[in-house]
């Protein structure tokens, strides 16, 4: 084993003394740094280290001109040290490389509550200065630099969209890998270091994300440089990784497929050459597999990883009160807590930044010494200043025209189709329009084919590095379809492509995407930070496409049967969130296009792959889906009168039920006068104050009346419905059908009559919910009932649904009431539209989001 990669244990030796000695000098040891060198970047550290201390402590007298006093220090002391002087540590040396080899780099920095260090060195570079003038490199500007940090109308304790150079923002930890690889695909110049606490490295999500360099195409795609930071414990026990025997550690990593080099130690100088030995090495190995892959190489490079093992809180306070604090857990957070209270603490805070020298870091006036300010690389090649960390690539996709794709509807609910094989059709020409671009990926737990989208593999194939077996279907180093079995994965790797100013599409089963529920709430609070700041650039939205949905996981059972995402989505700000419920398949076109063409979104589209009815045709799509929602006509029967009742429904299955439930009624009770009102954009149903697409109140009372009782089928969970229209005028006579959490093993339409969504059941919600419809509501319950009893002993006997269920179709004497509506046009755009009510609703300016880069916010 090479003695310079080879992992050796590491036992810290204790010094004397509760803070370390402010006139230690550094000692000189051979390495790549020359004694200048060495001088410089451990003085660069050394600086990163006391504003990084400054920020968790003081409010004021930032470079200690005068003896430390209460009113100096925050009353509320909040922040995270131990982490922090690893990562100016980490963050120093790899300014040295990208200044020597003119490194373009963006690094992810998992340990996110490190930002400290990470603001810290983003006003050492002076990129905070630039974009926040009044954090200026002088005493003042130190000052405030100091009291914002985690105090109220400053910036948060962790790398937030604040912070520039920051895609990543290390709140929740588990994704930064992923990320990290996201932001290097299609990246071909670029290096991402991604730096790992060990901490983090226990998560699920971080331990799949190892597999990473799997997908990752030395000919196309960037570098991705791991960085496992070993400090040794959490908030209050060890890690793992840390305690893990050194042999075994090592070969877990080679095991992952990388090589790792490990610098391990606390004596700085040492610690220093050590560091930039490992990088210079690992920098000399990427550069001979990028030579490799372009000469043709085909096996799966072993990519290198450094594994820094330092003490937590390094060169912080060694003990306080008696008790030891760097190289502990107690190093973690605030390691001297009472510092106004106590004289005691505040000495041994004074002592510790003294420690640092500051007298040699920064000039009277605050400004940083001239020989320390020319370390860090220029303009965009510093690490917060990086334009790829700021949607650098943002560009409008190139989208192919919709008519190509539509499927023809003649007759309302009367031609089956597959909604997402239409989609799949189009996405495989937005790849090819995009091919030479490479600015747009698919994402997906190996149900891209499952899932209808299969027609991509016309023109790519899954993005796969290891070894290719005859047999194996479209595997190649170049697919543009990611696809693992992990949803963590999917996820972080479209969040790291779209905030580096790609775009994508994550497909996956509706029931499985709540394992990825907190990391788009994540990416949600992300978006609304960034929304509010001018020098962020507008990034991609994140377009969630969920299929096998509720409703037709029949086959799969209870387990398989969830609509809850929608629920958690629609928890998040009016000015993110966007939830599309297209009944068919040129809805799905014409949401899709209008998804990929948005900003700083998370759009949400569920939709079915199994053949169902459809109801619009491209050009009745395109004007339904502008509105948002409306009233089908060519469904309804009410005339020029008020309905009697108001059949409402979002979702393909509801839609398809709602719309044989009002068959039923107007063949069993023809003078019952029925308005249908489609919704295919659920969030015209909150007040418009609430959200953005929320219709305004008159046009929601134009479609649902103010009076008249509404039988609403939805896909969800029926409260969320009542949740949304609570504000409405006429929401007391909502009744709303839903997913009520009864499941199994079953057929497609017992599906839905386990959970009363089915068409006899909403047809007794309609008789039951108009009065004075007397002796003839009953003979119709009557009927209902019976059908009920037929159903279930058929289902019980035959293991599939009736015939005239399963059979069913819109009736043909139903068309012939609107022969208008066999008139098809050209399809129009999907965006904002004027609609009348034929098939389009009210007018509405709906489905907007920012349609460029440049659009306003």
């Amino acid at each position: 084993m090479d003695a310079r990669r080879e992992p050796r244990n590491h036992q810290r030796k204790r010094r004397d003394g509760e803070h370390h000695d402010g006139d230690q000098t550094l000692t000189f040891v051979p390495g790549p740094l020359g004694p200048d060198g060495l001088k410089r970047i451990d003085a660069y550290w050394r600086a990163a280290n006391y504003l990084s201390v400054g920020q968790i402590y003081l409010m004021a007298n930032p470079l200690l001109h005068a003896p430390l006093k209460p009113e100096h220090v925050k009353p509320r002391l909040l922040g995270h040290w131990g982490t922090t002087p690893g990562l100016n540590f980490i963050y120093a040396h790899l300014n040295r490389v990208i200044r020597e080899r003119d490194l373009n780099m963006v690094a992810v920095w998992g340990p996110g509550h490190g930002a400290p260090g990470l603001v810290a060195n983003a006003y050492l570079e002076g990129t905070y200065g630039e974009i926040y003038p009044d954090v200026a490199q002088d005493l003042d500007g130190m000052a405030r630099l100091f009291r914002q940090f985690s105090f109220p109308g400053g910036i948060p304790n962790h790398a937030s969209p604040e912070l520039p150079g920051s895609i990543h923002e290390g709140g929740e930890l588990g994704y930064s890998l992923a990320h990290a690889f996201g932001a290097a695909l299609d990246n071909p110049g670029l290096t991402v270091a991604c730096v790992v606490g060990d901490g983090e490295a226990e998560t699920g999500p971080l331990a799949a994300a190892w597999h990473s360099n799997k997908f990752l195409d030395a000919r196309h795609d960037g570098t991705v440089l791991p960085i496992l930071h070993l400090n040794g414990y959490k908030i209050a026990n060890p890690t793992i990784l840390a305690r893990m025997p050194p042999e075994e550690l090592w070969s877990l990593l080679v095991g992952y497929g990388y090589e790792p080099t490990f610098v391990e130690g606390d004596e700085p100088a040492v610690m220093h050459q050590a560091m930039a030995t490992a990088l210079d090495s690992a920098f000399d190995a990427i550069a001979e597999i990028r030579k490799h892959a372009v000469h043709g190489a085909t096996q799966r490079p072993r990519w290198p990883m450094i594994v820094l093992r330092s003490p937590k809180g390094w060169m912080g306070p060694e003990t306080v009160d008696g008790k030891p604090v760097e190289g502990t857990w107690r190093a973690h957070q605030v390691p001297v807590a009472a510092v106004r209270e106590s004289p005691e603490h505040r000495a041994v805070l004074e002592a510790w930044m003294r420690s640092y020298r500051p007298e040699e870091l920064f000039a009277e006036d605050g400004s940083l010494a001239p020989d320390l300010a020319a370390l860090p690389p220029k303009g965009p090649r510093r690490l917060s200043a990086n334009p790829h960390a700021n949607a650098h690539k943002s560009a409008s996709l190139r989208l192919p025209d919709l008519r190509r794709f539509a499927v023809a509807v003649p007759e309302p609910g009367r031609t089956k189709a597959e909604a997402t094989r239409a989609l799949g059709a189009f996405l495989r020409d937005v790849l090819t329009l995009n091919a030479e671009a490479r600015n747009v990926r698919i994402m997906g737990p190996d149900e891209t084919a499952s899932n209808r989208l299969d027609a991509v593999f016309e023109v790519t194939d899954r993005a796969w590095q290891e070894e290719i077996l005859p047999g194996d279907d479209h595997l190649a180093r170049d697919g543009r379809v990611m696809e693992v079995l992990s949803e963590h994965l999917c996820e972080g790797w479209l969040e790291g492509y779209v905030l580096t100013g790609r775009h994508g599409l994550f497909a996956t089963y509706e029931a499985f995407v709540h394992v990825v529920d907190s990391m788009v709430n994540q990416h949600a609070k992300w978006l609304k930070s960034s929304r509010d700041l001018p020098w962020r650039r507008p990034v991609p939205s994140l377009n969630i496409l969920l299929s096998s949905h509720v409703w037709r996981q029949d086959h799969n059972g209870f387990s398989h049967q969830d609509p809850g995402f929608i629920d958690f989505v629609a928890n998040k700000r009016g000015d993110t969130a966007r939830i599309y419920l297209p009944p068919d398949a040129n809805t799905l076109l014409c949401v899709t296009d209008h998804c990929l063409r948005t900003y700083d979104r998370i759009n949400v589209v569920v939709a079915g792959k199994q053949p169902a009815l459809q109801w619009l045709g491209p050009d009745e799509a395109a004007r339904h889906c502008a509105a948002g929602a409306g009233i089908w006509d060519w469904a309804s029967n009410e005339g020029e009168a008020e309905p009697d009742v108001v059949m409402a429904c979002a979702g393909d299955v509801p839609t398809q039920e709602m719309l044989a439930a009002v068959d039923w009624l107007r063949h069993h009770v023809p003078d019952l006068r029925v308005r249908v009102v489609n919704v295919v954009d659920l969030m015209t149903l909150p007040a418009r104050e609430t959200h953005p697409h929320g219709l305004d109140d008159p046009t929601f009372d134009s479609l649902f009346t103010r009076d008249r009782p509404v039988v609403f089928a939805y896909h969800g969970y029926p409260w969320l419905i009542h949740r949304l229209t609570y504000k409405r005028t006429n929401h007391g006579n909502f009744h709303v059908h839903g997913f009520i959490e009864e499941g199994t093993t079953t057929t497609p339409f017992d599906m839905c009559v386990l959970n009363r969504l089915d068409r006899l059941h909403l047809a007794q919600a309609a008789l039951r919910a108009v009065p004075g419809l007397g002796a003839h509501a009953e003979h119709a319950e009557q009927a209902l009932r019976a059908a009920l009893a037929r159903h279930r002993e058929h289902v019980r006997r035959t293991g599939d649904d009736l015939p005239e269920v399963r059979d069913w179709a819109w009736p043909e004497r139903h068309v012939h009431e609107h022969p208008d509506r066999r008139i098809e046009g050209d399809i129009m755009q999907c965006g904002p539209a004027d609609a009348g009510r034929g098939g389009a609703g009210r007018a509405r300016p709906s489905m907007t989001g920012r349609s460029s880069p440049e659009a306003g916010r």
